[in-house]
């Protein structure tokens, strides 16, 4: 049986979206979460670790050294390792919009500085061997990236290259998620565009969701690089598949486990994006296991260790049932026997 990568789950499907304005859910505990991954075992597998985002009510990202360590500890007594970290970039967090005026992009920049000093803790404390820090542009939608696109992705490009720099001299490596919400990384051909403008792939890299990308073939929020009619056929869809993949695969150095049934969603103040469904989701319309192989292609020689499942905007009734959980498993398992590694 192939010992990578490690299966982890995410543990902000607790919060993103969640809070306690009028139609929102509330926010599901950093603790309550994990206890949700642990009780997950599936023919003795259990997931192996969690990645997770760096703000509250999950994790206050100007926490005490010794408060984190106390985080770490609790992760580790659930019998997990920590992966993966979201660094806090967002407006209304620490952060600000990678595209926006010069104090914005230092708040962007002060947000990875943060994620940055709290991965160093978690490494050093030993709860923390690999992963890296995600972000994205911190623009939400794409009217105000859409009036002056060149001009744009430079800037983005601009803020991501100091990021690059700032992650690198901790000896981490910053993942930009793509998603059809953010400016700059809202579409396959944008992303590879950033991906080039920036030029550092050393310390920045591609974050592949395999509901995101989906959505980036169907070219919402950007027709112009769609792929593919919502009622393309099975045919159609590989051969989109192999061309966004084999574009995108060779900067991907963190990647997300996901089912999307072919639409946008959005809860709370996150805007709407790639819809995450349920592993066995009768409308979903990916073979996960078939669609991970295309992504983990040579993915140990990227630096990639582990996959992590997203279930962000799940309803809370959803994340609190556990056969949502051992289906999720037993799905990452049949990534991992069809495509690990040694």
């Amino acid at each position: 049986m192939s010992k990578a990568p490690k299966l982890h789950n995410a543990m902000w499907p607790g919060l993103v979206g969640k809070g306690d304005e009028e139609g929102q859910e509330p926010p599901i505990s950093l603790e309550h979460m994990l206890d949700l991954t642990a009780a997950a075992e599936v023919d003795g597998q259990k997931f192996d670790g969690i990645d997770y985002f760096l703000f509250l009510p999950h994790t206050d990202p100007n926490a005490s050294d010794d408060d984190l360590k106390g985080i770490a500890d609790l992760i580790a007594g659930k019998g997990f390792d920590i992966g993966s970290l979201v660094a806090p970039i967002w407006p209304g967090t620490v952060g600000d919009s990678a595209m926006g005026n010069a104090e914005q992009r230092g708040k962007f920049l002060d947000a990875v500085k943060m994620a940055c000093r709290i991965a160093k803790i978690f490494n050093e404390h030993g709860a923390r061997k690999y992963g890296v820090i995600r972000i994205d542009s911190a623009e939400f939608g794409v009217a105000n990236f859409l009036e002056d696109p060149a001009t744009n992705i430079k800037q983005i490009a601009a803020t991501f290259k100091e990021a690059a720099k700032i992650a690198a001299d901790h000896g981490e490596r910053l993942a930009a998620e793509g998603e059809v919400c953010w400016a700059g990384l809202h579409s396959w051909k944008a992303s590879l565009a950033l991906m080039e403008e920036v030029g550092m792939p050393e310390s920045l890299g591609f974050q592949a969701d395999l509901a995101h990308t989906y959505t980036f073939m169907l070219g919402y929020n950007a027709p112009d690089d769609a792929l593919l009619e919502k009622d393309h056929t099975e045919e159609e869809f590989w051969v989109a598949y192999e061309t966004v993949t084999d574009k995108l695969r060779p900067w991907t150095i963190d990647f997300h486990v996901a089912q999307n049934d072919g639409e946008v969603h959005g809860a709370g103040d996150h805007d709407k994006t790639g819809k995450h469904c349920p592993a066995d989701d009768p409308n979903g319309k990916l073979d996960i296991t078939k669609c991970s192989g295309y992504w983990l292609k040579d993915a140990g020689e990227r630096g990639i260790q582990h996959i992590c499942w997203d279930g962000c905007m799940f309803p809370n009734a959803t994340l609190e049932k556990p056969d949502t959980w051992n289906t999720i498993l037993k799905a990452m398992m049949d990534v991992r026997a069809a495509h690990g590694w040694e």
